[in-house]
């Protein structure tokens, strides 16, 4: 029997072992365009993946058998799928592991309902195939590298890839649009998110640890992105662009 659901509306797979949350999750996405399946466990959400696949995953950290982090690990190295963390109201660590991992975008619990359809409206409007740019640029060279913009990964001198998840492409993407301009956490972080960062948000930081270690940047005296002193983030090398 064919769906009646429109193509235009966002899949959406929640991972979380409380019920009353998926049950309130699946009516309130739901409610507002999208289509939504929920899990329980790590085994559900391999089985769901498998079977149908979605355009965004919300992962609770804590779950039974494989955690949230473990599971992110896992899909973030064959996959670039959006991933939305749910964590634990100021567990940190969980937050920044979850960035490490891969995931795009976390929220802490409890959180309210609209928050999480805010976050996840931003995250799918800059999801791997939503367009950037004007589409003539096919790719950035710098420092060696090239990052391709068609298949958003990034290319070293001998021809090896290294895939990129979303986030970090958008970041890097971002930064060598702008060769030699300073972007604040503020900008990066409405490009990462489409919010502004928090006082105490390590999003921005840890992506950018990510990006280094992506491009084999000495952390400690960075070369190609550089860190200025409450003003922001630059990538401090020559950039050309490819049609």
């Amino acid at each position: 029997m064919a769906s009646n659901t429109a193509p235009s509306q966002p899949r959406i797979l929640v991972v979380d072992d409380d019920p009353d949350l998926r049950e309130l999750l699946r009516d309130y996405l739901g409610k507002h365009d999208m289509q939504v399946r929920c899990v329980a466990d790590g085994h559900g959400l391999r089985s769901a993946l498998e079977a149908d696949g979605c355009d965004l995953l919300i992962l609770d950290v804590m779950l039974p058998g494989d955690d949230g982090l473990a599971l992110c690990r896992e899909i973030r190295a064959r996959s670039r799928l959006p991933i939305l963390m749910l964590t634990a109201r100021g567990d940190e660590l969980d937050r920044i592991i979850g960035l490490e991992m891969g995931a795009d975008d976390y929220l802490p619990k409890p959180f309210h309902p609209r928050e999480l359809l805010a976050r996840c409206r931003s995250i799918l409007r800059r999801a791997p195939d939503s367009s950037d740019g004007d589409g003539s640029t096919r790719s950035l060279k710098f420092a060696g590298w090239t990052l391709d913009l068609g298949a958003r990964h990034l290319v070293d001198a001998q021809g090896v890839v290294t895939p990129l998840s979303s986030g970090e492409f958008r970041m890097l993407n971002a930064l060598a649009e702008n060769p030699n301009r300073v972007l604040s956490r503020d900008q990066l972080m409405d490009v990462l998110a489409g919010r502004s960062a928090g006082p105490f948000d390590r999003t921005v930081d840890v992506m950018i640890s990510r990006l280094r270690r992506r491009l084999g940047d000495d952390g400690r005296e960075p070369r190609i992105i550089r860190t200025l002193r409450n003003e922001g983030y630059v990538l401090s090398a020559p950039v050309e662009k490819h049609c």
